[in-house]
């Protein structure tokens, strides 16, 4: 669990058309690049990861061969909910063996079936939940009142473009900084019209300046307030 705490931010957001999720990347130091957070599972699934790296990647190898096995024998996508249930069950082994140990990862799963879209978070010591809106990593909270407060209602309503906006401005809202670019977030989003896609870089320029504009826009509201009440 506190591997979870101390890893990096991720957000998930769902509709009944769309399923998005976003995590902030990080950089051991300058000189080296960026840890990709965000797998692709299936065309209909894909999941977003915080802690260990490496028990991640094993879990994330685990899903994918879940997937083609299925699709081998059944011909058809698996369910996001029975393929999450088994992740479960796999993890919570680890918790009742005196020779392993749990993983130390948590995994937001993103996804859409003949359900509709889904956001499943895999808690290490087995537990998982459905959520409409979550987030999960170091300073999550600031994201957590932030969908709170701006997604809980018209959520249905929602493109996936405004979900994609409202997963990267709960990722702004977890930097001390503000330091928001094109290089250190990703989001991916799926859909009953939409294969599991990754979006970074460019592709998420338009977004992120925007974001950039409204939070410089709110501060200089907030420096002239305190100016017109002295006066």
């Amino acid at each position: 669990m506190e591997a979870v705490k101390q890893g990096s931010v991720a957000v998930g957001i769902k509709n009944s058309k769309y399923a998005v999720i976003g995590t902030i990347k990080r950089s051991p130091s300058e000189l080296s690049s960026y840890q990709r957070k965000i797998f692709k599972i299936d065309d209909h699934l894909g999941i977003a990861i915080s802690g260990l790296t490496a028990d991640g990647r094993i879990l994330c190898r685990y899903m994918r061969n879940e997937c083609l096995n299925h699709r081998y024998v059944f011909d058809s996508a698996m369910s996001v909910g029975r393929l999450v249930r088994q992740v479960a069950d796999k993890a919570q082994v680890g918790t009742q063996r005196s020779w392993k140990r749990p993983y130390g990862v948590g995994l937001m799963s993103a996804g859409y079936d003949e359900n509709g879209a889904h956001v499943y978070y895999n808690c290490p010591s087995g537990n998982y939940y459905e959520y409409k809106a979550f987030a999960m990593g170091s300073r999550s909270q600031a994201a957590r009142t932030y969908l709170e407060r701006r997604v809980s209602e018209g959520r249905e309503e929602m493109s996936k473009e405004e979900l994609i906006g409202h997963a990267l401005r709960s990722l702004h809202s977890t930097l001390q900084d503000g330091d928001l670019n094109v290089r250190n977030c990703s989001v991916a989003v799926v859909g009953e019209d939409q294969p599991f896609t990754l979006l970074e870089g460019e592709a998420l320029r338009g977004w992120i300046e925007e974001i950039l504009q409204e939070a410089d826009d709110q501060e200089e509201e907030e420096g002239v307030r305190p100016m017109e009440e002295e006066q």
